[in-house]
């Protein structure tokens, strides 16, 4: 259309001279004046139908990238929770949200925006050059003459792109390690007055990494003024060679405004091959640590045929050897026991010894390495593993609480309970007259990890939290550590009450005179050294006597020190 309404101004330049002083004249000039405001609206139009288009096409692409990177990060999400807790100590928590984010991101810049240009890209250099060969072959070989020397420089560059993103990513995201590391530690951190220090080692790894992406940036900085040059050239070249073909008749004036404009429609796409490449090859680094991930196979599989019905909690132990995977300690050696639906026992022994572990294999946190376990006389392996959990009330001796109410952490294992057994459950745990004092009683919202409740308020919302799904397996990792004894009795009170019926194995390094244990065992390295009821053992004159002696002595002396208060 431009190059019609230019020739058609050049053409009627000379004309409109020769009519000076004729009667004719100011009807050429109306005549070219409606023919000009013919094309000007008419451009107009086109570049509104462009416009138009454009935008759906970008409704399409677009929306369609942000589509994929939710399923993708629901994806990444849900399989970071089907692995096991070995994989978890092998990552840093900073690492897998690097991934969760910034390499998502990544991979949706590819999805949308990389495509998007990739398309605009390809369908522009084929109608422009499909247009630009039917006016003048020879023309259009000189005006694109500079692209094949574009194509050798995005080549070297992508490569070198490729490399320095991925050393990107991986720095970025020990750079968010280190972040949620200080973070979550920050109580240690300003308690040994080491602010200064990870501040400096903090900036350190900054540097290190404005150093990469600077070497990045300066890779990237090289294309534009390098499309902007052969763009030029095009230009100049166009210009100097349409000239010659005016000159000869070849082609008409139009014609270079034609070519002009053209060259200039292709300066984006051009200049988009660097800035696509650079996307795609930072998609890939992404999309590469993304993969390394969603392949991981969790440790701990659900079997095709597991059965996923009530239990009834009898636990048997049958020459249970269990070797951590990552560490190679052998934490439990060739453990037995029985424990029948109903009956409390008590794992007892110094810090080490392997008592957490127990727990850990009832819960199938991790698999034995030798021997067997049964639940109900079927192996531990033919249950339904979330079934499993479910109905195991599990109290871990590090408490967790998220950062929500606290109603809603305490209902965190039956999300349907209603507030009356939140606060009934929270009775139990004797922590209820605790959380009423709070400023918004149950909906007081703790801190990231419950950093605004004390160890002992910590450790009972987490035992209501487990009395609260009703479990058939009580499960307590020294969790009364915290809690003073009148609080203690009130916890035990509930589970030789309303909780007799379900089977018990508390976790701990003292005695509690205040419950009936139908079976205490004593571990050492991993080794059960003693087992048996309270009065066998304090018969047998072990380790379990000589614990409960020290503690019936450091009770003499507390109730003595009250009394001379």
């Amino acid at each position: 259309m431009i190059r019609e309404a230019l020739d058609l101004v050049v053409e009627n330049i000379g004309l409109f001279g020769l009519l000076q002083g004729f009667g004719l004249q100011p009807e050429l000039f109306k005549l070219l004046g409606r023919s000009l405001l013919y094309f000007g609206v008419l451009v107009l139009l086109l570049a509104l139908m462009m416009g138009i288009f454009m935008y759906f096409m970008r409704q399409t692409i677009i929306v369609m990238s942000r589509l994929i990177e939710y399923d993708m990060r629901k994806e990444v999400f849900e399989h970071y929770e089907s692995l096991s807790l070995s994989f978890y100590k092998r990552n840093n928590t900073g690492d897998l949200m690097s991934r969760i984010t910034e390499d998502v991101s990544k991979v949706r810049m590819y999805l949308g925006p990389a495509v998007l240009y990739g398309i605009n890209l390809v369908s522009l250099f084929i109608l422009v050059i499909y247009s630009m060969l039917s006016v003048s072959v020879e023309l259009t070989l000189y005006s694109l003459a500079p692209l094949p020397l574009l194509s050798v420089s995005i080549y070297y560059v992508s490569n070198l792109i490729n490399k320095k993103s991925t050393i990107i990513q991986q720095q970025l995201a020990t750079l968010n390690s280190n972040a949620q590391e200080v973070y979550s530690g920050i109580r240690v951190v300003k308690s040994y007055v080491q602010e200064i220090p990870m501040v400096r080692f903090f900036t350190q790894q900054s540097d290190d990494y404005r150093g990469k992406a600077l070497e990045l940036a300066r890779v990237n900085a090289f294309f534009y003024p390098l499309m902007i040059l052969l763009i030029g050239a095009s230009t100049v070249i166009t210009v100097y060679i349409g000239g010659l073909k005016v000159v000869s008749g070849a082609i008409t004036p139009g014609n270079i405004a034609e070519f002009v404009i053209y060259v200039n429609m292709l300066t984006w796409p051009v200049t988009a091959i660097g800035w696509i490449a650079s996307i795609i090859q930072q998609a890939a680094a992404s999309q590469k640590r993304i993969n390394e991930f969603l392949q991981t196979e969790p440790d701990i599989k659900n079997t095709e045929d597991a059965s996923s019905g009530p239990i009834k909690g009898k636990i048997t132990f049958n020459k249970v050897s269990f070797t951590y995977p990552d560490t190679g300690i052998e934490a439990i050696k060739d453990m037995s026991f029985e424990l029948l639906p109903g009956q409390k026992m008590a794992i007892i022994g110094r810090t080490g010894t392997g008592k957490t572990t127990v727990a850990d294999l009832i819960t199938r946190m991790y698999d034995v390495s030798n021997g067997q376990i049964l639940i109900d006389d079927l192996d531990i392996k033919q249950h339904d593993l979330h079934n499993l959990r479910k109905r195991i009330g599990y109290v871990p001796q590090d408490v967790f609480l998220f950062s929500d109410s606290i109603a809603n952490n305490i209902a965190f294992g039956r999300r349907d309970a209603s507030r009356e057994e939140v606060e009934q459950f929270a009775r139990h745990a004797a922590v209820y007259e605790d959380i009423k004092g709070l400023t918004e009683g149950f909906d007081t919202v703790v801190g990231e990890r419950g950093v605004t409740l004390s160890g002992g308020q910590k450790q009972r919302v987490s035992i209501a939290r487990a009395f609260l799904k009703n479990p058939d397996i009580v499960l307590l990792d020294d969790c009364l550590s915290a809690v003073d004894t009148k609080t203690e009795k009130q916890i035990l009170g509930h589970l030789s009450g309303n909780l007799a019926d379900k089977t018990t194995i508390i976790i701990t390094h003292r005695i509690y005179s205040l419950l009936q244990f139908d079976k205490i065992i004593v571990i050492e390295d991993g080794n059960i050294v003693e087992q048996g009821t309270h009065e066998e053992l304090i018969e047998h004159k072990g380790y379990y006597y000589d614990l409960y002696e020290q503690q019936s002595l450091e009770e003499k002396e507390e109730t003595s020190g009250l009394m001379e208060k």
